[in-house]
């Protein structure tokens, strides 16, 4: 029987768990062959029936459309909703209690942890590298496809100190390339992201006499130019001659992207960049045994690594006083972190599989949550 793919979209009504923006939501009838799950082996033994919804990052937003398809085909009764409206929106509504899972560019902060007893209970709730991708500084210069650029020169032209794209710093990095006159437009996300914590913490621990601001989700600058979510910055960039941003790489079609400087070597974005770059990097210390969010190094110098890169999470409660909510996360999550979920990702946003030994430690995590 033929599957239909529908997004849906729903207003957003003010309060924090309310599902708003964007929501992809999937009906199918029968299962897909291509995927090649069924409903036994991602429920248990058991398809999945009900409706479901989680928020957040947007980043996530073209492997969540991959893993909503995939998992329906196996569970046709299961409808999905996702809100991609920012890390931030998803981690409140996660903790007001207004979806099941989350998805967020930056693990749940000492304070999230202890307000997600109130939901989830005395465990709380725990985080899950779900969705490896790299950051692209990308522009709109006509005629210039790539630039190479070093973080504090990054770092420069975000904070408003290099104004003009043939600046003498620019220039002094790219001297085969034929730099405009052009002014400079930085575009930074409005809403509270986790691309930009990510992209504000490269910057600090890159180049911190040029970036003196903390790291943060929400940009702490003003100035420049700004939109809501992964698509609104990429959008404005597009439409704007001159203009740069910060984005998931699989966002940015066709604009400029720049090649950032890994110890002495310039290095392009890639997904195998990405996951070296995250292998790489420790786990934060203090978290409980399942929680499994990464301490990003930011200062790799391996040319083999690209360390502006975001780790996406899913955030799912250690027990679900629901037992339907309960079975569709662990489902779900099962299959977002399957060898089949990871690929089917890779082909949707060009993000990186998760490697096998984190794939291992997140699939015990997931297999320990408790419903009931």
């Amino acid at each position: 029987m033929e599957r239909h793919v529908k997004i849906s979209r729903f207003p957003r009504v003010g309060s924090a768990v309310m599902v708003g923006a964007l929501a992809l939501s999937l009906a199918a009838c029968g299962s897909d062959p291509t995927t090649g799950a069924e409903p036994s082996e991602a429920a248990g033994g058991e398809a999945i029936s009900g409706d479901f919804a989680g928020a957040g990052a947007s980043s996530q937003e073209s492997a969540m459309e991959a893993w909503v398809a995939g998992f329906q085909s196996a569970n046709p009764d299961a409808t999905i909703n996702y809100d991609p409206a920012g890390s931030g929106a998803g981690r409140e509504q996660f903790l007001a209690g207004g979806v099941q899972w989350a998805g967020s560019d930056s693990a749940l902060d000492d304070e999230e942890l202890t307000a997600s007893a109130e939901v989830c209970g005395p465990d709380g709730a725990i985080d899950l590298p779900i969705y490896v991708s790299p950051i692209a500084v990308a522009f709109n210069l006509p005629g210039v496809d790539s630039l190479n650029l070093s973080s504090e020169v990054i770092a420069n032209i975000f904070n408003g100190e290099i104004k003009k794209w043939n600046d003498d710093a620019i220039a002094a990095d790219n001297p085969d390339a034929e730099l405009p006159d052009t002014d400079i437009t930085p575009v930074h996300r409005l809403d509270d992201s986790g691309t930009t914590e990510n992209f504000t913490e490269y910057l600090s621990a890159t180049a911190p006499e040029a970036w003196t601001d903390e790291p943060d989700g929400v940009w702490p600058l003003e100035g420049g130019d700004s939109a809501e979510g992964t698509s609104g910055v990429v959008g404005v960039v597009t439409d704007t001659e001159g203009a740069v941003t910060y984005a998931d790489a699989s966002k940015v079609g066709t604009l400029g992207t720049a090649s950032i400087k890994v110890g002495e070597e310039f290095v392009a974005f890639s997904a195998e960049g990405a996951a070296a770059t995250v292998d790489a990097s420790p786990r934060v210390e203090g978290r409980a045994e399942h929680d499994f969010a990464i301490e990003v190094d930011r200062t790799l110098t391996d040319p083999s690594t690209y360390p502006l890169v975001l780790v996406s999470y899913a955030i799912a409660c250690t027990n679900y006083a629901d037992e339907a909510q309960g079975n569709f996360v662990k489902a779900f999550l099962a299959y977002q972190a399957s060898e089949e979920g990871q690929q089917a990702a890779a082909d949707a946003a060009g993000s990186s599989p998760i490697s096998a030994a984190t794939a291992e430690q997140v699939n015990a995590a997931i297999e320990s949550i408790t419903v009931g």
